[in-house]
């Protein structure tokens, strides 16, 4: 194998034959294959593959085929067409790993192209010894995307489904409900900590004084935006991903989301109209299919490579309209707000415990008053409507930046900080059903919330435990480890032994 392997490489570098598919194909492939390994849950549906793949291949192609045309028949004397192809595959080359690791900056896409012409004009006699390095660059890429592609293939919806029939749940109430999700909106208890020590008491105050119940101890089972959600909105767990296969924790987590899952089917089947309102598109950055019966953005206004976080819009506004011309219906609204945020995802020259705590802090009173506003506006135009207040998870005050919790901490109130969540629900009349002790952990939110509306307490045996996961990659074994027990207690157990 290896013999005949040697055997074509020396015929195609020494045949004096041009092959510009191949070549083209060389310089892309590349920037292809480590985009897609760098940001696999941003860019794994089917219509980003397409897009991606006419960017970076199918687009070059076309392009050296025109300009080759064009001087072929315009300058047929000309020794331009010689050094055409070693300056597409050149500039691709460049061009694409910064797109691939910056985006679209036009700066660095400058630097690239004068760096892909300079480097096609000098290399031009060698471009066959080039295009065998830059396919084995790719090689290089290939065992790192294997798996991602692999566990995309036998991913499987099964750990959503129900132990028992609480999508055909027959609701006896059916107000309006407004599940207001504040980004890294720790919990009341959680500021007076040492860590936070901070005085929101006043945002408590104005809370009570609309009606809202308190929940001190409840956190998230999961520590992102994606991981948690997925969690609450399928009523289960699902620890990061298929145990046998390792760690999955974010390929399909917007999918979940926002396609069909248990809590959307659950209101659909008591004829709830679904509304996603957004102020960024983080949930649609890789174009799931959005299964809501409205939401404030279409993906035609979403980037085929954007993060997310490139468009917003004016949630408040954008609520308040909704909420007006959809009084008829009963009505479930998701209001994702990116206020306050959780501190810094990675490591900053800025980044420190201090500092991130007191940029946390402000943005704290910046979401208070976005939260009052459509909280009062609510209170206004549905006065029996059901508000909840949750957030997806902790701020991580106390830690550098949030990629630090990857790093096992032994410290009970930083592991806290990561999880502990604000809820605050507004019951209608002011009757909170007697088992809402059980609201502890975000996955069994919905849950408990279905059984009041229909009046059934026996969806309350099959809970979800209440312990919060997180995955490990330094000062311990890569894995999944329970960090908090249903007891609220700082634990560090691997969920696999």
């Amino acid at each position: 194998m290896l013999g005949y392997l040697k055997k074509k490489l020396r015929l195609f570098l020494n045949d004096g034959n041009v092959y510009p598919i191949t070549t083209i194909v060389a310089a892309s492939l590349y920037g292809l294959m480590y985009y897609y390994d760098k940001n696999y849950a941003l860019i794994n549906s089917k219509a980003q593959f397409v897009f991606l793949v006419s960017l970076y291949i199918i687009l070059p192609i076309l392009t050296y085929f025109i300009l080759d045309f064009l001087l072929k028949h315009f300058y047929p004397k000309g020794s331009v067409r010689r050094f055409l192809l070693p300056l597409i595959n050149m500039i691709c080359f460049f061009a694409f790993i910064v797109v691939s690791i910056y985006g679209f900056q036009k700066l660095k896409l400058t630097l690239s192209l004068v760096l892909g012409v300079c480097l096609g004009v000098f290399l031009a006699k060698h471009i066959k010894k080039v295009v065998i390095l830059q396919f084995i660059l790719a090689c290089l890429v290939l065992p790192k995307l294997v798996p991602n592609i692999y566990k995309e293939i036998v991913y499987s919806k099964k750990w959503m489904e129900q132990p028992d029939a609480i999508e055909t749940v027959v609701f006896k109430k059916y107000p309006n409900v407004y599940v207001i999700q504040p980004d890294g909106y720790t919990s009341f208890s959680t500021f007076k900590d040492s860590i936070y020590n901070y005085d929101n008491s006043k945002f408590e105050l104005f809370l009570k004084t609309e009606g809202f119940k308190t929940y001190d101890n409840y956190r998230s089972n999961y520590t992102s935006t994606l991981s948690s959600n997925s969690s609450m909105f399928s009523m289960k767990h699902h620890y990061y991903g298929n145990r046998t296969l390792g760690l999955n924790p974010r390929h399909n987590r917007r999918n979940e989301i926002v396609e069909s899952n248990p809590v959307l089917r659950t209101f659909k089947h008591n004829n709830y109209k679904t509304f996603l309102m957004l102020q960024v598109p983080y949930l649609l950055s890789n174009r799931p299919a959005i299964d809501f019966d409205y939401c404030n953005f279409s993906l035609d206004e979403v980037s085929y490579i954007s993060r997310g976080f490139s468009k917003q819009k004016e949630l408040i506004e954008d609520t308040k309209l909704a909420i007006i011309e959809n009084k008829a219906s009963s009505n479930f609204f998701f209001i994702e707000s990116m206020l306050p945020s959780h501190i810094s995802t990675v490591y900053k020259a800025s980044s420190s415990a201090k500092n991130e705590r007191m940029k946390y802090l402000e943005r704290i009173r910046l979401a208070n008053l976005w939260l009052r506003e459509l909280v009062s506006f609510i209170t206004k135009e549905d006065p029996n409507g059901l508000i909840v207040i949750a957030a997806d998870h902790g701020g991580y005050v106390g830690l550098n930046y949030t990629i630090e919790s990857k790093t096992k901490v032994s410290n009970p109130l930083l592991k806290n900080s990561m999880f502990s969540s604000i809820l605050a629900i507004k019951w209608p009349n002011n009757e909170e059903p007697k088992f809402d002790s059980e609201l502890k952990t975000s996955v069994n939110l919905f849950r408990v919330l279905f059984s009041h509306l229909g009046e059934d307490e026996s969806y309350l045996q099959n809970l979800q435990e209440d312990k919060s996961y997180i995955v490990i990659r330094k000062g311990a074994p890569t894995g999944v480890y329970e960090y908090i027990n249903e007891s609220g207690l700082a634990v560090f157990n691997n969920i696999n032994e």
